[in-house]
């Protein structure tokens, strides 16, 4: 290991330091982030340097990644580095242990002279003691109301940290209308350009096959009554009400809402947020407003884009499938159409964007700090914020129902 990067973090597969590791004037940087390993080459060994702060209470990266590194190179020995260990308990013993026991299985050599004295003693005293038979218990299995009160005490912790995320972007509002947030215009308008013009092309054919199904639905039912003209009010009344803004909604949710979720949960694995708190800036301000306000004001427009795809999708069925002019089938769509259905479906859009939109950042902001827990928190994104809309639309149908619009 070169002097320049003792004690510096090492790339996955790389003997060089990060060159941002030492501080402009050489000395090291104090290890008081949280617990994390990283991986690095050493001649034909792989190095596993451990750093942080190892407590049971904090988050904890799992071993698993270095097993696979291990399995996949399968490397004459595994050296084991601590020198930037801050704090540690029974945490990191039982990271260590468990490697070792895994190179021990498939006979790989390790090297622990690199760890503090006190964490090779108890790594030596753990492999001397054999384990007791009866030491592993199998748990009994769990009743049906311990099961169903488990999962609710999991919906109501993730419902409190909603509603806690909720309040902190709330607060980031009442700040930016005060001119006082932390966020910039450039973060803002570049969020703009990926949630507007960048999404057009899956808007649009979403859109249009979404009109023409529609269109191809109504007109084989309704040909059978004489009545296909009334696919134009079908097709119209559909797409401007409910589906434009639901479809625009869902592909945003599957497009943007997974992308926050991901930029927010490798901010959080490097660090960045960290760094962010550190230098007094909030990440909510900084981070979820510009994507927040970003998605809110563009979905509107993306649905009233939409609206007019779907219906043209419709019109090409009607003029093809029904013999209907296009001067026809537009004066059916204008008479059918209302200015109410087209506010109520930009309302909704809006509301569909912010949904997809928090629900994406408070993913991102939940992950985990492993590259597994970032595809975790998009995949989480996705379906939490398609579950938000379905349940938003429902309750718009009633409000709707009840208002008479």
């Amino acid at each position: 290991m070169p002097p320049e990067c003792k004690g510096a973090p090492l790339a996955r597969g790389e003997g060089e330091c990060h060159k941002d590791a030492v501080n402009p004037q050489g000395a090291e940087r104090l290890p008081t982030e949280g617990a994390r390993f990283e991986l690095g080459k050493e001649g034909d060994a792989i190095l596993v340097e451990v750093a942080g702060r190892w407590q049971l209470e904090g988050e904890l990266p799992s071993p698993e990644d270095v097993e696979k590194e291990i399995e996949r190179t399968k490397p004459v020995r595994v050296v084991f580095e601590g020198s930037r260990v801050a704090e540690w308990d029974t945490s990191l013993l039982a990271f260590l242990f468990r490697l070792s026991e895994r190179c021990r299985e498939l006979g790989v050599e390790t090297d622990r002279s690199r760890l503090p004295a006190g964490l090779r003693r108890l790594l030596e005293l753990a492999e001397a003691v054999p384990e007791a038979e009866e030491a592993r218990r199998e748990e009994a299995p769990r009743s049906f109301l311990a099961r169903v009160g488990e999962a609710t005490e999991a919906a109501l912790g993730e419902a409190a940290e909603f509603l806690s995320f909720v309040g902190e972007v709330t607060l980031a509002l009442v700040a930016l209308a005060r001119g006082r947030a932390r966020c910039r215009l450039s973060d803002f308008l570049l969020m703009v350009q990926r949630c507007g013009a960048d999404a057009l092309p899956i808007v649009t054919v979403i859109s249009f096959l979404v009109g023409l199904i529609l269109a191809f639905v109504g007109a084989i039912q309704l040909q059978q009554f004489g009545a296909s003209i009334y696919v134009a009010d079908l097709v119209g009344i559909a797409m401007v009400r409910e589906m434009g803004a639901m479809m625009t909604g869902i592909v945003m949710a599957g497009r943007t809402g997974a992308a926050f979720a991901a930029e927010l949960g490798t901010m959080k694995v490097t660090q960045e947020v960290d760094a962010l708190r550190t230098t007094g800036i909030s990440p909510t301000e900084f981070l979820v407003l510009p994507r927040l306000l970003a998605l809110f004001f563009m979905m509107p427009l993306l649905c009233v884009y939409s609206d007019f795809v779907g219906v043209l999708g419709g019109a090409a069925v009607g003029v093809s499938m029904l013999g209907l002019s296009w001067t026809t089938y537009y004066t059916q769509t204008t008479a059918a159409v209302t200015l109410g259905h087209l506010f109520g479906g930009i309302l909704k859009a809006a509301t569909y964007g912010a949904l997809v939109a928090v629900a994406g950042c408070l993913r991102g902001m939940q992950c985990g700090r492993s590259s597994a827990a970032v595809g975790e928190a998009a995949t989480s994104a996705v379906v939490t914020s398609i579950v938000l809309i379905i349940g938003a639309c429902g309750v718009y149908a009633v409000v709707f129902y009840i208002l008479g619009i």
